[in-house]
């Protein structure tokens, strides 16, 4: 047997024996390799044109010698530049003793060849598995567009995107199996396309369609793990208030999940006991919330536990659960890693880019949700677990302070000042919020600044402005703190100075909406209309639907004389608050001053419907019926004022007046009899017993008359008095009239008495149409002369009133004084029959 030698034969042959051949072996690979199939021409020609020989050339050309003819190894793929190949496998391939002199690098198939390689061949793009590849690519494209649609909240586009993307994958199976390779069906592909529809149907609210989908993957067997999605439909059923069969999917997903899913299983668990806490159920949710805080605790948890405990009323078992709370375990670092301290500015640097990481706000929100908790969680059992609110929160305070949680039992003292204030306890809250004044600087702040909103709730401006002057100094870019400045300022109507310290509250805090109102309204006191608009705009765009916001745009608008936009924005305030009494009167005076009686009766009529008992619209609808010559409709209205306002003479007076003026003089009478005996003094009272009496034709007619001279002497004598007290006290203002124990009517400097409709006073006395106001007079110097309403506006001919046309008028009405007595029946001959006997 030879041994071929690959090194000089002069160098020891570290590799002895490895080339040791068998030739029986040669005989084995002769068989083997007539058996092999025949490689295709393709193949062999590519194989030749690379030179890699399929056996080792003899003389013949093309002829292949069997192995079994050699006595050596057979060596399959000489170096074509002289280089000597290893022959095993145990030399490094690739590496040669001649080091780059030989090769140029590692060339395992000899395939280094002089010219350029050979162009890779290319499939043809329109062949069926090229189609196929490009519509599997598409059909994820879409999918991830619908995904970040959601993602944005545009439901209706993801929604779109996640049904073409089912569509594609539809032709995508189609095309599959028309090619006969069914089983090369992508089924992650198809699940991520039918999960991500139902997810889209879900976020569009439409539930039956989302539950289609899910079942088709839940019945699918060759999904694998799709029975968690079960969650999913537990949860629309959640949303749909079907609570039992969210229990039942609920609790069907979690049989499916192994224990070795913990946290899966704790937050299935924490879905169920909700879903009992909604049906009432809370024996059931105590058992889920219970078993989620022995596994493994969380302040969300807890916190229901604490509120079923609350619902049962077992206060002992509160009392435990909240002590378990505090010793739940955030797994958030301290806040000392974020500080440095050492000298070296990169890791400053780093500190710096990680403060506020994602990481890190995630650690913010998880510390944010257990304070939430633990402060709410006192608040609800502070006056359960004991016999008195402030003993509860007492124990709550104790026991945060001997947890982690120390710092939150400031918060919660200050809180407690806060409970007594909804409890109406001032003195109490008072005295714990000055508790505070020796404690560190930010409590401290915090209770200066309660202290100082309670103390302007109290009207008592100078410790309100001491204790804003202490939060001040502990913080001088506190908003809430300036603004209680501001207040103190504003009520001692120093607008121009509160107008600043609103101004600053906003420069450091844009947000603060208290500010900006403020500082609205003191613009608005300034008459700086248009910086006062300004600043109800900015608050309007932050509080869509604040009534007062609101109000202020309209009532600016209204002082300006700008009443278009005035009513647009009462008209949007109604819609707000639409059994707002106050803002339907402004409505019907506006639309009074613009003569739309019609309008201003609705929005008058609707005022006294939500309060009957404002005098200014009673008296409104009772002279516009009088206008209207109904004058029977104002009488309930003037009765009503005279019950409201008993010791008003004019209400009484009122009634008389709509009574004569229907032409029921009997009831007239009787009622300015009754005037008379209450208001004895009454002056036009007497004067119209006097007119009617003798109109009448009564005997009481002398006496009233009597009456009527003392009355007028005793007035004359007390407007003598006013006078020389008028002018004894020049340096005085005018004293006004003194309603006497009968409650005498005030006359005006000119004579006449005061009107039976009076002056109505709104709640916008600055209002435009209080000049154009109708009003109801009557003439008392003409005692022969009829009573008669006088207009101060013109007529309107062409109003139509809302009521329809009026009644007839009554033919009873007595004649007119210096009118000729015309005899009824001048125009008829009398028969013998009526002639007297």
């Amino acid at each position: 047997m030879e041994r071929v030698h690959l090194v000089g034969e002069d160098e020891e042959d570290i590799y002895s024996g490895f080339n040791d051949y068998n030739a029986t072996l040669d005989t084995e690979r002769t068989i083997l390799l007539s058996n092999k199939p025949s490689r295709p021409a393709m193949v062999d020609a590519r194989l030749q044109r690379l030179h890699v020989p399929l056996g080792i050339q003899g003389r013949g050309k093309g002829s292949i010698v069997p192995p079994s003819s050699m006595g050596v190894r057979p060596i399959t793929g000489a170096a074509t530049d002289g280089s000597a190949r290893p022959m095993t496998a145990v030399r490094a391939a690739g590496y040669s003793s001649m080091g780059n002199r030989g090769a140029a690098g590692f060339d395992p198939m000899n395939q280094t060849v002089k010219g350029p390689a050979p162009p890779l061949e290319t499939k043809s793009e329109d062949s069926p598995e090229e189609k196929i590849k490009q519509l599997e690519k598409k059909v994820n494209e879409l999918i991830e567009e619908s995904c970040f649609a959601s993602s944005r909240g545009e439901f209706q586009v993801a929604l779109e995107k996640a049904k073409e993307a089912g569509r594609k994958e539809r032709m995508l199976v189609r095309q599959r199996e028309q090619l006969a390779a069914s089983d090369q069906i992508n089924l992650d592909l198809t699940y991520s396309v039918l999960f991500n529809l139902a997810s889209q149907y879900a976020a569009n609210e439409m539930y039956s369609e989302a539950l289609n989908t899910y079942q088709v993957i839940v019945k699918n067997k060759m999904f694998s793990n799709a029975g968690r999605l079960k969650v999913n439909m537990g949860n629309i059923y959640f949303k749909q208030r079907n609570f039992s069969k969210a229990i039942k999917y609920y609790r069907m997903a979690l049989d499916q999940i192994p224990n070795t899913h913990k946290n899966m299983r704790i937050k299935i668990m924490q879905n169920i006991g909700i879903t009992f806490v909604k049906m009432g159920q809370y024996s059931d949710a105590i058992t889920s919330f219970e078993h989620i805080m022995m596994e493994d605790g969380c302040f969300r948890s807890g916190f229901n536990l604490i509120l079923c405990y609350f619902a049962l009323g077992d206060r002992e078992k509160m009392k435990r659960t909240f002590q378990k709370v505090l010793t739940v375990d955030l797994k958030v670092d301290d806040d000392d890693k974020y500080t440095s301290s050492t000298d070296d500015k990169q890791y400053t640097l780093i500190l710096e880019m990680i403060k506020n990481d994602s990481l890190r706000q995630i650690e913010r929100e998880k510390k944010s949700e257990a304070e939430h908790c633990i402060l709410m969680a006192s608040k609800i059992i502070s006056p359960a677990v004991e016999n008195s609110f402030s003993a509860g929160y007492d124990w709550c305070i104790d026991q945060v302070k001997s947890s982690q949680y120390m710092e939150l039992a400031h918060t919660l003292e200050i809180d407690k000042a806060i409970g007594f204030l909804k409890q109406k306890d001032f003195q109490q809250a008072v005295e714990t919020l000055k508790s505070f004044e020796k404690k560190d600087t930010k409590v401290a702040a915090t209770a200066a600044t309660n202290l100082s909103f309670l103390y302007i709730l109290e009207t008592e401006l100078s410790n309100a402005e001491k204790y804003a002057e202490v939060a001040l100094q502990s913080d001088r870019y506190n908003p809430s703190a300036l603004v209680n400045k501001g207040n103190v300022l504003y009520q001692r109507r120093e607008y121009e100075k509160a107008r600043e310290f609103y101004r600053d509250a906003l420069q450091n805090d844009s947000s603060c909406v208290e500010a900006l109102y403020n500082l609205g309204l003191s613009n608005k006191k300034l008459k700086r209309y248009e910086d006062a608009l300004e600043s109800f705009f900015k608050l309007h765009s932050i509080l869509r639907n604040s009534a007062q916001v609101i109000y202020q745009l309209a009532d600016i608008h209204d002082l300006i004389n700008d009443r278009t936009q005035a009513i647009e924005w009462f008209l949007q305030l109604v819609g707000v608050v639409p059994t707002d009494a106050v803002v339907l009167q402004r409505l019907g005076e506006m639309y009074d001053a613009d003569g739309d009686k019609s309008q201003a009766f609705q929005y008058h009529y609707d005022s006294f419907r939500y309060n009957p008992s404002t005098i200014s619209v009673i008296e409104w609808l009772g002279a516009y019926y009088i206008d209207s010559q109904f004058c029977e409709k104002a009488i309930q209205y003037f009765e009503r004022a005279s019950i409201i306002q008993p010791n008003q003479v004019k209400w009484k007076l009122m009634i008389a007046s709509c009574h004569r003026r229907s032409g029921n003089y009997q009831n007239a009478l009787e009622t300015y009899k009754s005037i008379h005996k209450k208001f004895p003094d009454n002056v036009e009272c007497l004067r119209f017993l006097v007119r009617l009496c003798t109109d009448l034709g009564l005997k009481e007619v002398q006496d009233y008359s009597t009456l009527l001279k003392k009355a007028e002497k005793a007035q004359k004598m007390r407007e003598e008095r006013v006078t020389s007290g008028t002018r004894r006290n020049s340096g005085r203002g005018r004293k006004g009239d003194r309603d006497g124990s009968a409650g005498s009517a005030r006359v005006n400097s000119a004579g006449s008495s005061a009107s039976e409709t009076g002056s109505r006073q709104s709640s916008a006395h600055r209002h435009p149409s209080q000049a154009a106001r109708r009003t109801v007079e009557f003439n008392e110097r003409d005692e022969d002369g009829p009573y008669q309403m006088t207009n101060k506006q013109e007529v309107d001919e062409t109003y139509s009133d809302p009521l329809g046309p009026q009644m007839k008028r009554p033919m009873t009405a007595a004649k007119r004084r210096g009118q000729d007595a015309e005899d009824e029946f001048g125009d008829e001959e009398l028969g013998d029959d009526l002639l007297p006997e």
